[in-house]
């Protein structure tokens, strides 16, 4: 993946989590305007990751973008909403960071 592919994806993650973010936060604080920015949120990350898709494949671009997810998305419940993954949970985390790296430093041509 290039390096100008990594960079947008991760400015989609951003955006993607920061409307995840949201949601949690609804949980704690019930407001209308909180789903419909996290809603407006999801889109917005979504349509950013048109370019990733043609660009690298669903089947990377898709696996990547869901790990990284799932690692910044357990960074932010544990910082901001105190948050205590498990040991079994932390070692999924870790093979998720694995597997990512496997994806990326593949090399060859994808199907």
């Amino acid at each position: 993946m290039s390096i100008a592919n990594m960079t947008w994806l991760f400015a989609t993650m951003v955006v993607l989590l920061t409307a995840t973010s949201f949601l949690r936060a609804y949980v704690d604080h019930a407001a209308v305007w909180m789903i419909a920015l996290a809603l407006t949120l999801y889109s917005v990350g979504n349509l950013m990751m048109i370019p990733l898709l043609r660009g690298e494949g669903m089947a990377v671009a898709i696996s990547i973008a869901s790990v990284m997810q799932l690692v910044m998305a357990n960074a932010v419940a544990v910082a901001v909403f105190g948050e205590r993954p498990t040991p079994q949970q932390w070692a999924g985390i870790a093979l998720g960071v694995v597997a990512v790296f496997l994806i990326v430093t593949a090399k060859g041509e994808s199907a």
